[in-house]
């Protein structure tokens, strides 16, 4: 058939550079995001958060200088649409269970509006059963059409990472889970258009149980790497030792370790797996969740035992979170470990939180510069591996610092350059705190 009109819906983390990516390539590409300000920020053809994505406001400014990308705020724009892409959130309620509010209701709105013939693509990270039990349904009931007769279905999760969006976008393999041949066959001629990777035929559930699953086993693997931590602490090893060691054995693949687990997908597709599968009684993946949110909060242990050390009360110490994001050098704070963090510290006599890429968060205003952030604290605890971080020494952290004493949840120092140096220093993984016991500056 001729070249597919595009709608994309969902103009956030995957939304923006799939409308980019489409528009690049030569698609007429209408984006739909019912919040106003968002679809009119991408519409003038910039992006509405920060962080490093490389190449990506580039490209999205001349999509929609050339006139190839548009924006709406309503469902009537995938009238004339032969492809509708769908890539809104699918979080989770109070109680783990999958929230489809916002799905359902791009999907109803698509089903009001959508022609016949069309292709929907579902982008979203779904429970499995999501597909045919939700998505199908509603897309009959609001069109009165009969899937893949009035229209197709494909569910091809996305694999994108903030700070990596169009990298994994034009080089990540996808799997096109189709209603049938036919809408896989469409939706492949679509994407091989805009990517390097491979497509892997599927059937919709199947799809929604890769994605899920795929997410849930890194999810595991982490938590695995967790616990060794933990394990390593109490008998006063150095997990990142143990880690490399374990790893100079063929197969295996011990991850790192640290603060805890954040963003849009770790936190929930294993959820949505469990939903999806919860007739099997899943006990493995709730286990692992519950390590991975348990870290934060092994964080605050830490603290306590440092500020112990150091002989500083909380209510009279100035203490400094470094990174409040959840992924390094991007401004995404979905799920952040330090959120957590950030609210039990809130008695400190000052609280101050440093991060390049965010200008609050928690209520609490960020410091925008490092040696601000560390001057005369007395605890600073590293939640984010920020590349600001990297630059910093013991020894300036010792002069900056009014008691150095550092808590290191991303392994980015040494434990025996820090103590050399004077530094009162442990973290997650390490061994109990290494001391040098070395006086404060005067309060």
């Amino acid at each position: 058939m001729a070249q597919e009109k595009v709608a994309v819906v969902g103009l956030g983390y995957v939304g923006i550079p799939l409308c980019a990516l489409l528009a690049d390539k030569g698609f007429d590409v209408v984006g739909i995001d019912i919040v106003r300000e968002r679809s009119e920020t991408v519409g003038a053809g910039r992006l509405p958060f920060k962080g490093e994505e490389p190449g990506l406001a580039e490209l999205l400014a001349k999509a929609v200088k050339r006139g190839r990308l548009r924006t709406a705020t309503s469902f009537e724009a995938c009238r004339d649409r032969t492809a509708i892409f769908v890539c809104v959130d699918t979080p989770l309620d109070a109680d783990k269970r999958p929230d489809n509010s916002k799905l359902e209701a791009a999907v109803r709105g698509i089903g009001k509006n959508m022609g016949k013939g069309a292709l929907v693509v579902i982008e979203s990270t779904v429970a499995p059963g999501t597909m045919t039990g939700i998505v199908a349904r509603t897309l009959e009931q609001e069109s009165g059409l009969e899937l893949n007769k009035g229209f197709r279905l494909v569910h091809c999760p996305e694999r994108v990472m903030p700070g990596r969006l169009l990298y994994n976008l034009r080089n990540y393999d996808r799997v096109i889970g189709g209603s049938d041949a036919v809408a896989v066959k469409r939706a492949s001629a679509i994407y091989s258009r805009i990517m390097k990777g491979k497509l892997h035929p599927t059937d919709l559930v199947t799809a929604e149980i890769v994605k899920t699953a795929e997410n849930a086993y890194r999810d595991v693997q982490i938590a695995f790497a967790n616990e060794v931590a933990l394990i390593s602490e109490k008998l006063g090893a150095d997990a990142f030792e143990v880690r490399r060691l374990v790893n100079t054995t063929p197969f295996r693949d011990m991850h790192m370790p640290g603060a805890g687990v954040g963003g849009h997908c770790l936190p929930k597709d294993p959820w949505l797996l469990v939903h999806g599968g919860r007739d099997a009684g899943p006990r493995l993946i709730p286990a692992a969740r519950a390590v991975n949110d348990s870290m934060p909060f092994h964080v605050l242990d830490l603290v306590s035992e440092v500020l112990s050390e150091i002989d500083v009360r909380l209510e009279d110490a100035v203490v400094a979170v470094m990174g409040a994001s959840f992924l390094q050098d991007t401004g995404d704070i979905r799920n952040s470990p330090s959120i957590p963090v950030i609210a039990s510290l809130s008695a400190a006599k000052e609280l101050r939180v440093h991060d390049p890429y965010l200008e609050e968060i928690e209520g609490v205003r960020t410091t925008p510069d490092v040696k601000k952030a560390l001057s005369g604290a007395d605890l600073a605890i590293f939640m984010v591996a920020h590349k600001d971080y990297s630059k910093l020494t013991p020894g300036q952290l010792k002069k900056l610092m009014r008691t150095p004493a550092v808590v290191d949840g991303r392994n980015l120092f040494s434990a025996d350059k820090m103590t050399r140096a004077g530094v009162v220093y442990t973290g997650v993984g390490k061994r109990a705190i290494l001391s040098c016991k070395a006086p404060a500056k005067a309060r």
